[in-house]
């Protein structure tokens, strides 16, 4: 399951998206963000299903790697369509539990179980984009130039941009080293899947120790080889490579501002 994670990872390409200038992207990210939690209609959420796979397509990605990502999601999104299932109420009653009368499901909690699966997909497919197309030292000036504005009140914008890229790129780095670890203990004897929920949480203490062990080595001589590189932040800091916006920004940001528009219209 780990190894399914697509969120932190780089795929190098040439496409419309890999194109674009990293802080456009990040701001239509976060754009598309919102109006996927202000949007409530089902035309709405089908215009976005189909907005998103356009992005797909346009990034030239493998649907099936798109596609991947969602598994990890899979429980989280069981627990939240069975949370709004039985919890929403309104609308006809379509099943009641013998058991348990006060236990229904109506048609309202059906319709907004669906919709927030649709919505948790949706956000998730469009995460992965982002640090699928962009680099992560892309990124990192991205999220800096956009902080930079803010360091008029003290807002520590390099550092923030590092921290965030940082904890997106061991994402991946950590998922590998966790599935490691489980075939490790595994082939020791442990056993991660058969017993009550807290045996599997008991079990999973010898699974936690030694990823938390690896996470800090690895935070040590990430921090040794920064240091020996006199890495002293973002002061007097040049870039190889400088960030420029094209006719490409500028078409994306039009195109989705004009369906930001439709999506809240309907």
């Amino acid at each position: 399951m780990f190894k399914d994670i697509t969120i932190g990872q780089y795929i190098e390409g040439n496409s419309f998206i890999h194109k674009m200038d990293a802080r456009v992207k990040i701001l239509l990210s976060l754009i598309y963000i919102v109006i996927l939690f202000l949007i409530s209609t089902p035309v709405a959420y089908a215009l976005v299903f189909l907005l998103t796979a356009f992005l797909v397509w346009l990034s030239k990605l493998p649907v099936k790697y798109i596609i991947k990502g969602l598994k990890p999601m899979l429980y989280i999104l069981i627990f939240t369509s069975i949370l709004n299932l039985f919890m929403t109420g309104g609308g006809d009653v379509l099943w009641t539990c013998p058991f348990l009368p006060s236990l229904k499901i109506t048609e309202q909690g059906l319709k907004t179980a669906i919709l927030m699966v649709l919505r948790l997909s949706l956000l998730v497919v469009v995460t992965s984009l982002l640090t699928l197309t962009t680099s992560p030292l892309m990124l990192t000036d991205g999220i800096e130039k956009l902080l930079k504005p803010f360091e008029i009140i003290k807002v520590p914008a390099h550092e923030i941009a590092m921290m965030m890229t940082i904890a997106i790129r061991f994402i991946p780095t950590l998922s590998e080293e966790t599935e490691k670890i489980i075939k490790a203990q595994t082939a020791r004897g442990a056993d991660f899947e058969s017993g009550n929920i807290l045996k599997r949480a008991k079990a999973m203490i010898p699974l936690l120790v030694p990823l938390f062990i690896s996470a800090f080595r690895r935070a040590d001589d990430l921090a040794v080889a920064m240091d020996s590189r006199c890495y002293h932040g973002g002061k007097n800091r040049t870039r190889m490579k400088q960030m420029k916006m094209t006719w490409r920004d500028g078409v994306a940001a039009i195109v989705l501002v004009l369906a930001s528009v439709l999506l809240l219209a309907i």
